[in-house]
């Protein structure tokens, strides 16, 4: 028995907003949104996508935004990508604790937390392993 990898993050959102998270998660993040099956599309929500990343909005009635628990997302040129959320009004707080990793954060627009990662030369794994995998 071991486990694999993450399917999806769920995130919490108040009823009503899913216009707010498609124009961030879309436009903003460049994120692709998903269908949902019929049968959960009736709850309310949005999901998305981008690359090995899934994100599910979840309506919670009783909702309170997540200002420590949060998605860890990795990217390339993390530069590049804070520009473009600076650029789009999104402000973001970059963060120097990871010796050797660039990272930043960001609230969506309900106010939950995201970090942005980026790790030169290195790909998910168990202990991030060198991108060579370690041979």
């Amino acid at each position: 028995m071991t486990l694999v990898g993450v399917d999806h993050v769920q995130l919490a959102a108040p009823p009503g907003s899913e216009e707010v998270l498609r124009s961030f998660y879309v436009d903003d993040l460049g994120m692709t949104e998903t269908p949902k099956p019929p049968a959960l599309a009736a709850r309310g929500g949005c999901w998305f996508e981008a690359g090995a990343v899934r994100l599910h909005l979840g309506i919670d009635r009783d909702f309170r935004p997540a200002k420590k628990a949060h998605p860890g997302l990795l990217a390339r040129d993390i530069e590049a990508y804070a520009r473009r959320l600076t650029g789009r009004g999104v402000e973001v707080e970059w963060d120097d604790l990871l010796p050797g990793r660039r990272r930043f954060y960001c609230a969506d627009p309900v106010g939950n937390r995201l970090e942005f990662l980026e790790a030169p030369g290195l790909r998910p794994g168990p202990r991030w392993l060198p991108s060579d995998g370690g041979a």
